[in-house]
């Protein structure tokens, strides 16, 4: 069953077999044999191609819910035995900057919890794979329970001698001839910020893309662009030679939420880092007000 869920997912037999640590030729033989058994075929075939049919289809969401109870039996069990979970998956979909500083905070208390960090999820992974997910508020993960933790401004983050680094307040039409350092295209926060810039009638003039808040600070300080950046979450990655300015436009702002699966057991261990994660953005948002 498990082998069949991953080739009905990713719909691609090697890169399933790879998946799965096993050969290509012994994956094909054992979905063959599920066929067999079943007296329909699952996939339609084209070449080096599979694509699930629609008793494939009907198949996997039995599949799914089958693996999915038995697993669930699992961490129950454990937690009623105090059989401590062997990790917490953490799906990160934003604010990996905070990453550090959010386990650091939790292992104070509890320092023997284990971690499984999902940061470049690949194409096919299933939505249930993580314990628990930080995604912006905009884009959750699909049949999840959701909890909003951070409302945050959208600021301008420019060279402490930019032309506009003493203003109170910069609208994006002013921008519009700027160089930008950005996200990489696909980031969520990348995806907000242009639709920004196109309500404001312009396409940012990307110059360097980067993730990494070191890299856009130093591309900022010597000059080479300037930077959307979420208040609060990367805030603190700025620096004295780098200064950040609101922006005029009262819509410009994001929102990050936690979520975990419907109809998923929640281990003790998953339950006490969401709690501690919600207290953790709501000290976090406390301090930035009071600053």
């Amino acid at each position: 069953m498990k082998y069949f869920q991953t080739a009905a997912r990713m719909q691609h037999m090697t890169q399933a077999a790879q998946r799965l640590h096993i050969s290509q030729p012994a994956l094909s033989k054992m979905i063959a044999s599920l066929e067999s058994e079943l007296g329909v075929k699952l996939f339609e075939r084209t070449n080096k191609t599979i694509r699930l049919n629609e008793h494939g289809k009907h198949f996997l969401s039995k599949v799914d819910i089958a693996l999915q109870a038995l697993e669930d039996g699992k961490r129950e069990l454990q937690d009623l035995v105090e059989v401590p979970s062997e990790f917490i998956t953490l799906d990160v979909r934003v604010s990996s900057h905070l990453l550090p500083g959010l386990l650091a905070e939790y292992r104070k208390a509890k320092p023997d919890t284990q971690f499984h960090l999902l940061q470049h999820a690949l194409p096919g992974d299933h939505a249930f794979e993580f314990d628990l997910c930080l995604s912006d508020g905009a884009a959750p993960p699909p049949d999840c329970n959701s909890v909003a933790l951070l409302r945050e401004a959208i600021v301008v983050a420019l060279p402490s001698e930019h032309r506009f680094a003493k203003r109170d307040r910069i609208s994006l039409e002013e921008l519009k001839e700027e160089r930008f350092i950005s996200l990489p295209p696909g980031k969520s926060l990348r995806e907000t910020t242009d639709a920004f810039c196109r309500l404001a009638g312009f396409t940012p003039h990307i110059q360097f893309e980067s993730d990494d808040p070191a890299t856009v600070r130093g591309l900022i300080r010597a000059g080479q662009g300037v930077a959307f950046l979420p208040a609060i979450t990367w805030g603190g990655s700025t620096g004295s030679d780098v200064v950040t300015i609101p922006l005029q436009e009262g819509y410009c702002e994001r929102s990050i939420s936690l979520h975990w699966p419907k109809g998923r057991y929640l281990t003790h261990a998953a339950a006490s880092f969401r709690d501690s994660t919600i207290q953790y953005f709501a000290e976090l948002a406390s301090a930035y007000s009071n600053s």
